[in-house]
């Protein structure tokens, strides 16, 4: 795993993350309550080269192995 960054909700996520994945990122943000936008932040690490997005709400983006984005949250099962 490699460490990224953090940013808050609505901010600009960093640059080297393609346009579908921040596509998602915004659609997660979009659905935060406004109390927690621009509060809420994201945690940028890398897992095998790929991209994982992780809010303070639980709310986790990711690339599967196939290179599509999945949202999810971390109460779900990976696998499942």
């Amino acid at each position: 795993m490699q460490l990224g960054t953090r940013w808050a909700a609505g901010a600009e996520p960093p640059a080297q993350l393609s346009p579908e994945f921040v596509a998602q990122l915004r659609a997660v943000e979009v659905d935060l309550p406004p109390d927690e936008q621009g509060v809420a932040r994201w945690t940028l690490t890398w897992l095998e080269g790929r991209p994982v997005a992780e809010l303070d709400l639980g709310v986790i983006v990711t690339l599967d192995h196939t290179g599509q984005v999945v949202v999810r949250h971390d109460d779900e099962d990976e696998f499942g």
